[in-house]
């Protein structure tokens, strides 16, 4: 990419592109198009063409998905197939129809088998079944990885998937019933401790509610005390976790430094030409829930809710192929949660 280069950013707001965009900025690429949903609707067909015809783009990241947590995945089902499907299939291939030089998909982890190998390494795709809770989600990726590809072998085109592990950082949600574990696992402990406080005030301002009457409502739902703090699961479950501006400095350096044909030398048959991106780390949720504790400062407990489901038990990548790309992570996860927590105390309300 060159400075003057056109690159489209799809999914500017979110945890994945807000990183991407800061990135891009810092590396002095100031010739980006970014849209909010209400000004282009990328799973309209008609909608994304227009666009695609009208900007011309040279490069495109494609940030733009449905995301959430283990309670929005399986509560939403639908929504996540269906809306990621169509938002990768229009713009992939209006990428193809007006000649983008390269894009990225972005993907996640969750493509993988339930019971894969430990670390994943990108080979181990389509060998086994999918954790239940995600696979509508998981199945909207693969088909971005398989379309990338396809438009790759059939068309010639320079379409690049990357899979990030779980991450964090600036701009993340933290909806209790829609957000990730990590950024969950922040909201509750603050809350927690200002409840161990005495400072209802600030709770009902956090929920946005208007007493402490329907605070403690919400509270009650999702398991949030001054003396515990009930957590899905038996806190067993290992994954990794990568700070989210690593993530953008290393789609970038691939964006930059990496081609399709770069990932195919010496494949008989073209398959799992996907990069992982992560830290190669991790960490059980019980000793993730112990560190956010300690930063936060709370005193209270943890109860684990062992009739709730826990996911995959493990989940840490193999990012060996990344490395040998040039790249790896810089962030460690200690500062990376008091990073994380110092942002969000500086946001509005929570």
């Amino acid at each position: 990419m060159n400075k003057n280069d056109k690159i489209f950013l799809a999914g500017h707001r979110g945890l994945v592109g807000s990183a991407i965009l800061k990135n891009l900025k810092e590396r002095g690429f100031l010739n980006i198009i970014t849209k909010t949903h209400k000004e282009l609707d990328l799973s309209n067909q008609q909608a994304t063409a227009d666009f695609f015809a009208k900007e011309k783009p040279d490069y495109v990241f494609l940030a733009a998905a449905k995301v959430g947590g283990i309670v929005a995945n399986n509560t939403y089902r639908a929504d996540f197939i269906y809306h990621n499907l169509m938002i990768q299939n229009n713009v992939v291939h209006e990428s193809y129809i007006n000649g983008v030089k390269k894009l990225l998909f972005l993907g996640s982890t969750c493509i993988y088998p339930k019971n894969a190998a430990q670390p994943i390494q990108e080979n181990s795709l389509l060998t086994d079944v999918l954790e239940y809770t995600n696979e509508p989600y998981a199945i909207a990726k693969i088909a971005g990885i398989k379309l990338c590809e396809s438009y790759n072998l059939q068309y010639n085109t320079n379409f690049i998937s990357v899979m990030p592990t779980n991450l964090y950082g600036p701009n993340d949600n933290f909806d209790l019933e829609k957000s990730h574990v990590l950024p969950a696992l922040i909201k509750k402990i603050h809350l927690a401790k200002l409840l161990e406080e005495g400072n209802n005030e600030a709770v009902v301002k956090e929920l946005k509610v208007d007493n402490f009457e329907e605070a403690e409502i919400i509270l009650s739902k999702f398991g949030i005390s001054s003396k515990a703090i009930e957590i899905w699961g038996t806190g067993k479950p290992m994954r990794e976790f990568l700070w989210s501006e690593d993530m953008a400095d290393a789609c970038v350096h691939i964006m930059q430094n990496v081609d399709f044909t770069d990932l195919i030398k010496d494949k008989k048959e073209v398959r799992n030409t996907h990069i992982n991106i992560g830290t190669g780390n991790d960490i059980a949720i019980k000793d993730l829930a112990n560190l956010i504790k300690e930063v936060v400062g709370f005193k209270g407990d943890f109860i684990f809710n062992s009739d709730k489901p826990d996911g995959t038990m493990r989940k840490v990548t193999d990012v060996s192929k990344l490395k040998k790309l040039g790249w790896q992570h810089s962030v460690k996860l200690e500062k990376g949660i008091q990073m994380m927590y110092d942002w969000y105390l500086k946001q509005p309300n929570g």
